[in-house]
């Protein structure tokens, strides 16, 4: 990976690793593990993202999962949090990426689109005050709080619902007035509810808008922005200016966002950590050309899903290499061998790929036995499944679709590749169990059998009915 120029310290106050509790959450066990290395790596803070984590009581109760956090659990978290100088900023959507509220029956009825759940209906007095709620029972778990994230990125469909719609066809009424007017009432709620507390938001919906427009919104003085982008090529001259322009708008404090892993892909299983270094090489250069004093922090997001409904990619003990690698190149300004050096050495590591996925990995970091084995997995299983049923000429040419269907094998046949078959299932059965063993340390059960289901069962399944209909057409023969 190609050094930059090393400053020697961090232009960023705060260093956040943003936790997405969406998907594959955590037991508080392992965070006790993880957070004392987040801290060592250089991380100071915690951008909890609740989501459906969070134990929501009363009527907003629906809104837990399964596997929800107890109160107790969020104050271990919390304490945790404090005992290893992480500060916490909690994050719960209220706009869009409502999905984990608006699937429920319940709270159908306050869509934006009736069809889709992912964005809230702004013109509802009751819209606002769900989302009160749902902020006031986070706060109320959590004390001496700075900041308070309330999302609002990617709000999809705005503007296209009938009550919207109706509401567009007045003149001078538009979209970007409908999503500041509910920003604004959000962020005015936890002003004036809990005035020592600052709201934070995503800045996507703010970008288009006009200096003027988003000057006279009045917003500037409710919140701070966070301006995200994950990509390792990420414009520095168009940040530059849109950081300029919020500052004409009289943002006081601005906040920048990276990825440290769940940016490359859907169904992700693997990190490449050089996409990810890129990317915070690329927001330290952004930095650089911003005056002092501007720059709040920095979030590392490591996203467990891309929205409440997809697949999960990569798991948290995953990412690790790659959120060591990019804290240490922020701590110390930019990346250099001896970054590297350093992380190998904190975490366990004798060689650390980051220009290329590693096909073997061992590491003494908490929860790296699983990114061993999801390693394997991932390089092997189905490439080995492959070979052996659709590259093995016995399989291929004396057992195919027709022969199973039908039954029919030559007898001379089984004991050419029936061996192979039995050997590679009992193999992967072996790490799959030794992957299930690993992720219960870290894990909840719903989300081991979810990664397994998703990664590992289709290929499994291959070799396990090739068995079942070789012991059949064995048994046909006699």
């Amino acid at each position: 990976m190609e050094e930059n120029r090393v400053t020697g310290s961090s232009p960023f106050e705060l260093h956040l690793v943003h936790l997405d509790l969406k998907g594959a959450p955590p037991k508080v066990s392992y965070l006790a593990e993880i957070f004392p290395l987040f801290h060592e790596l250089g991380a100071n803070g915690i951008l909890l993202e609740y989501e459906d984590m969070f134990p929501y009581n009363g009527e907003l109760k629906p809104l837990q999962a399964k596997d929800a956090y107890s109160p107790a659990e969020i104050k271990e978290i919390l304490n945790l949090a404090n005992l290893h100088k992480l500060e916490v900023i909690p994050l719960i959507q209220t706009f869009g990426h409502m999905e984990f509220v608006l699937k429920h029956k319940e709270f159908r009825h306050l869509r934006e689109v009736a069809m889709f759940p992912n964005t809230v209906n702004p013109h509802k007095e009751e819209s606002l005050r769900l989302v009160s709620r749902m902020i006031d029972q986070v706060l109320a778990l959590h004390e001496e709080l700075r900041w308070f994230h309330i999302g609002c990125d990617e709000v999809y469909y705005l503007g296209e619902g009938e009550e919207s719609k109706k509401w567009l066809q007045e003149e001078e009424n538009t979209t970007e007035k409908l999503c500041l007017a509910h920003l604004k009432a959000v962020a005015s709620h936890v002003v004036s509810a809990h005035p020592t507390v600052k709201p934070i938001v995503w800045d996507d919906m703010l970008r288009g808008l006009s200096e003027e427009t988003l000057r006279d919104s009045g917003l500037a003085q409710l919140v701070e922005l966070m301006i995200w982008d994950y990509a390792p090529d990420l414009d520095i001259s168009s940040k530059a200016i849109l950081i300029e322009k919020y500052q004409k708008c009289h943002f006081p404090k601005l906040w920048l966002a990276s990825a440290f892993k769940g940016a490359t892909g859907v169904n992700q299983s693997l990190t490449l950590i050089s996409h990810h270094l890129k990317n915070h090489q690329q927001w330290l250069k952004v930095a650089e050309r911003t005056p002092a004093g501007i720059l709040q922090g920095i979030a590392l997001t490591g996203w467990q899903r891309y929205d409440h409904f997809s697949v999960l990619c990569e798991l948290l003990p995953v990412g690790i290499p790659s959120l060591a690698i990019c804290l240490q190149a922020l701590k110390n300004g930019g990346y250099s061998e001896k970054v590297k050096e350093d992380v190998e050495k904190l975490l366990g590591i004798s060689s650390l790929e980051t220009d290329t996925f590693m096909s073997d990995f061992s590491g003494t970091f908490p929860g790296s036995e699983i990114l061993s084995l999801v390693t394997q997995i991932t390089f092997y299983l189905k490439s080995s499944v492959d070979e052996l049923l659709e590259n093995n000429r016995y399989v291929t040419g004396w057992f195919s679709p027709y022969h199973r269907k039908r039954k029919k094998v030559h007898p001379i046949m089984i004991h050419l590749f029936q061996p192979d078959v039995l050997r590679l299932l009992t193999k992967w059965n072996t790490v799959t169990q030794e992957l299930q063993a690993a992720m219960k340390k870290v894990f909840c059960m719903s989300a081991i059998e979810e990664w397994i289901e998703e990664n590992i069962q289709p290929n499994l399944q291959r070799l396990q009915d090739t068995v079942d209909d070789l012991n059949r057409a064995i048994q046909a023969l006699t």
